[in-house]
């Protein structure tokens, strides 16, 4: 079974945003990114505890910040060259805008 393009897409293009420096993750990177207005996206792991999925969600629509839930911990902390992240914020517009409409491509 072949993973879609556009999910392909999506983990790269996190990839080159990590790689730039323009994504943030773990709890309290993205809760700052956030509160601090430096998030543009918000990605929520689809397996991140229930807790952990209410707190972000909330966040982001108190601060008007777009939000995904996408992947699991493992892909997503991979795609940034990390351990399992549970979330992660992109600061850079461009990239957000772009890994946002590759994630509507997909559904």
């Amino acid at each position: 079974m072949q993973e879609k393009p556009n999910k392909n897409r999506v983990l790269s293009m996190l990839g080159l945003a990590a790689r730039s420096r323009n994504v943030v993750s773990g709890g309290f990177a993205t809760e700052q990114a956030v509160k601090s207005g430096k998030a543009y996206l918000v990605i929520i792991a689809e397996n991140a505890s229930d807790n952990t999925r209410k707190k972000y969600s909330n966040m982001c629509g108190f601060y008007e910040v777009p939000y995904e839930y996408y992947g699991v911990k493992e892909i997503l902390g991979h795609a940034i060259g990390k351990e399992e992240r549970s979330c992660l914020a992109v600061t850079d517009k461009g990239f957000a805008d772009s890994i946002r409409k590759h994630l509507l491509d997909s559904e």
